[in-house]
């Protein structure tokens, strides 16, 4: 899932791209990945402790904490432990980040339907057309998303174990694809191509059964319930980033292997001298100092709460 995230999500992928150079680029995923490790405080942490102060029944301001839904954790802690000038702050904070996160999620889902999509089939159409073009795609973005409430909670009672499924049915597929396609000079189009269609049947078969078996009443078990409802979404979504690899592999091999020219330095080892010595200038001491404290850091979160 993090290989999914930080390496072909359009949200990340965009902020990269923004850097004037290679360099630039780098040390922005560097520094975007000390953030990411924040949540850990904010989600995890917090959580914990709200757990823990309802289950001792802690007497707050001459009142019971308690929860009523898990995913009130966080939002009860502020309210009951926090003075008001900072639940003011947090709260700001809050609805400020979230802001920000949605422009970007909206500006990047236009930019592919216009980009991607609807240019690719009108190549004439003029930018002013464009924009308006991924304004109604925003619009209808956010209806969609509203829409799509209701069956959140089908999928995951929890949002935390919500958003785990969902990833876990998206990501493998495309990791599959991007990782051949990075890796293995062999990869053909037709190959990444089936490894993501693939993941998407799949990813989409996971989600239905999670929709029908969360509101079936006498469900009976079997194999199909057993593989795409009761499995852990961790194991589901290992399980399912193997077969797309497998696929990938066997369509690759059955297929036209792509040309040199076409994949030069694209795949590790076709990289030409020169790009080779511009990728080695573009980094230094410092940047593998900081990466191997991030993947410090990960590693102690792992043991600790293993």
């Amino acid at each position: 899932i993090g290989f999914w995230y930080w390496c072909t999500d359009q949200y990340i992928v965009q902020r990269v791209l923004s850097g004037k150079d290679m360099k630039q680029a780098r040390r922005g995923a560097i520094f975007g990945a000390y953030l990411k490790l924040l949540p850990v405080f904010l989600f995890l942490i917090p959580g914990m402790i709200a757990f823990a102060l309802s289950k001792n029944g802690v007497i707050i301001n001459g009142e019971v904490f308690k929860l009523s839904i898990p995913d009130a954790a966080f939002p009860t802690l502020v309210a009951k432990l926090l003075p008001a000038g900072v639940k003011g702050l947090v709260v700001c904070g809050i609805l400020a980040a979230l802001m920000s996160s949605l422009a970007s999620l909206f500006n990047s889902s236009a930019m592919l339907f216009t980009i991607d999509f609807y240019k690719r089939f009108r190549p004439e159409t003029p930018e002013k057309k464009l924009v308006v073009i991924g304004q109604i795609a925003t619009v209808v973005i956010v209806i969609l998303g509203i829409l799509w409430i209701p069956i959140m909670r089908s999928v995951g009672d929890v949002l935390y174990n919500y958003l785990q499924d969902v990833q876990s049915v998206l990501s493998p597929g495309i990791a599959a694809a991007f990782l051949l396609g990075i890796c293995w000079k062999r990869t053909s189009a037709q190959g990444g191509m089936w490894g993501m269609l693939a993941g998407i049947i799949i990813g989409i078969t996971r989600l239905g059964a999670k929709v029908y078996y969360s509101n079936a009443v006498d469900a009976s078990d079997n194999l199909f319930k057993a593989l795409f409802y009761d499995m852990n979404w961790l194991f589901f979504c290992g399980w399912m980033f193997l077969f797309c690899i497998i696929l990938t592999i066997v369509v690759s091999l059955c297929t036209k292997a792509p040309e040199a020219g076409k994949i030069q330095g694209l795949v590790f080892g076709t990289a030409t001298p020169e790009e080779r010595a511009a990728t080695r200038a573009s980094w230094n001491h410092w940047d593998v100092i900081h990466s191997v404290i991030i993947l410090g850091i990960t590693a102690a979160f792992y043991w600790y709460f293993w």
